[in-house]
């Protein structure tokens, strides 16, 4: 008598614990909007990786770490990172080739 079971293959729900944690970019737009006092998740941008032009409200936010990334939903590729601290705010949007900011 064989008492092995075979094994079971983990549910679809727990196989990437990251991309349980990815947001739309809208997450973070009231962070944003407060830092360059614009409504931010309407805001088109570019990525430098791909060149895929999208709005912030549209990148991927991973919101569970010390800071906030977001990715293009393209390539995956890092657009902006927000790192908030009890002196400052650091943002480096150098994966974003623009942020366009209407007039008005």
């Amino acid at each position: 008598m064989d008492d092995t079971r075979p094994g079971s293959a983990p549910d679809d729900a727990s196989a990437d614990p990251v991309a349980d944690a990815v947001l739309d970019g809208n997450a973070v737009g009231g962070m944003l909007g407060t830092l360059f006092a614009a409504e931010m998740t309407a805001v088109p941008g570019k990525c430098a990786h791909c060149g895929t032009m999208s709005a912030v409200g549209s990148l991927r936010a991973y919101v569970r770490a010390p800071g906030t990334v977001l990715r293009c939903p393209a390539c995956g590729g890092v657009v902006i990172r927000v790192v908030e601290t009890a002196e400052a705010t650091y943002v480096d949007a150098r994966g974003a080739a623009y942020l366009r900011f209407g007039r008005g």
